[in-house]
């Protein structure tokens, strides 16, 4: 009997690709905001599209994760924005760009 690790590896890599998009979520939101919403979409679409011509079936489900995790982070993005103004996160200081940043009056 032999036995078949890539599924097992899959979901390391996946569980590593997952941890380490959340702080890139948060990072890009500390020092640029929103702004670049625009590259995890065209990141993710890049993944998910090359995932359909990639022979191996390890790899492709590899790179589909990778893609549906840089869409997901869209998502994120804007919700760390509202978590920032929240105060559940800290607030970048030089950056003061955001409308959302700013204090309701009264």
């Amino acid at each position: 009997m032999e036995l078949n690790f890539q599924g097992i590896l899959l979901a390391v890599c996946t569980f590593l690709i997952i941890g380490l998009c959340h702080p890139l979520v948060i990072k890009t939101e500390y020092y640029f905001g929103t702004k670049p919403w625009w590259i995890w979409l065209l990141a993710g679409l890049t993944c998910c599209v090359s995932a359909l011509f990639i022979q191996s079936l390890f790899w492709s489900a590899l790179l589909g994760v990778l893609g549906a995790s840089f869409l997901w982070g869209i998502g994120e993005l804007f919700s760390q924005e509202k978590r920032v103004v929240k105060g559940w996160f800290p607030m970048n200081p030089k950056r003061t760009d955001c409308i959302l940043y700013t204090t309701p009056s009264p």
